[in-house]
């Protein structure tokens, strides 16, 4: 019987063998052996980019059902959307078991490696509409990783999917913000906070959306916020690893909304 004939199980359909031996501790070849810690590092940022894998997924997905007008299918994934991101920002509490002394341990044999340099976070941000083109210069040209942040940041995001879908319920979205992909970060316009205030006060279903949308946000923020506090617990302001910025970094982008319009408009409600 070949390989391909023989009956999918547990193992085989998870590939968990090529899971399960995706962990390769650097401190290994120590004398008394790899760090104990290591091993947690490795797999709660593995995790962390599966999780990503799994939220690009969920996003092209609603963006193309808000292209369709499906707004219960829509809410329904946005959901797990927010519900995956709880999962993330609880993972923390995993590897802040790790102490400074553990983390320094093993450190220095990240060489050049750093979270910063995760591009599925950063496709995930550009997704969501949170766009900077100066985060591509941190890839090479010719790098797949490049050629894909370049893909996402060309691409209509979330939040240009959600004015098309406002838009097909008759709201006036102003033509320009339909036809153009907006490459940078999301500025709040008088204009879509004056269309939304209308849909807060006129429409649930949409407004529904709107606090779905509102709940991804807090999400990301929330993460972040952890993230940093992880960053500070483990190597207080050094600079981080890769000669990153560290702490400091992440702090620049903490309270930066994807979405101002939604936090704007409730200025006027």
């Amino acid at each position: 019987m070949s390989k391909n004939d023989q009956a999918v199980n547990y193992a085989s359909y998870l590939q968990l063998e090529k899971i399960l031996h995706a962990q390769e501790p650097r401190s290994k070849d120590q004398p008394d052996g790899a760090e104990h810690d290591e091993l947690l590092f490795i797999i709660i940022h593995q995790v962390f980019e599966l999780w990503f894998k799994q939220l690009l997924h969920e996003l092209d997905f609603v963006c193309q059902q808000l292209n369709t007008g499906d707004l219960g299918r829509t809410l329904h994934v946005l959901k797990r959307i927010r519900n995956i991101i709880k999962v993330m920002v609880s993972q923390v509490d995993v590897i802040e078991t790790m102490t400074p002394l553990d983390f320094s341990a093993f450190r220095s044999r990240l060489d050049a490696a750093s979270g910063l340099q995760s591009v599925q976070f950063r496709e995930v941000e550009f997704t969501l509409g949170f766009k900077r083109e100066s985060v591509l210069s941190r890839y090479s040209p010719d790098s797949e990783d490049y050629q894909n942040l370049k893909v996402r940041l060309l691409s209509p995001s979330l939040w240009d999917a959600f004015l098309n879908f406002i838009a097909g319920r008759d709201y006036a979205v102003p033509k320009e913000m339909l036809s153009a992909v907006i490459t940078h970060e999301v500025v709040a316009s008088e204009v879509i906070t004056q269309i939304l205030e209308k849909i807060y006060h006129t429409d649930p279903g949409v407004t529904q959306l709107c606090e779905s949308l509102i709940d991804l946000d807090e999400g990301i923020q929330e993460w972040r916020y952890r993230h940093v506090k992880m960053v500070q617990r483990t190597i207080g302001m050094k600079q981080g690893t890769g000669g990153s910025d560290g702490a400091n970094y992440l702090m620049a982008s903490l309270n930066k909304p994807i979405f101002p319009d939604l936090w704007q408009v409730r200025m006027s409600l």
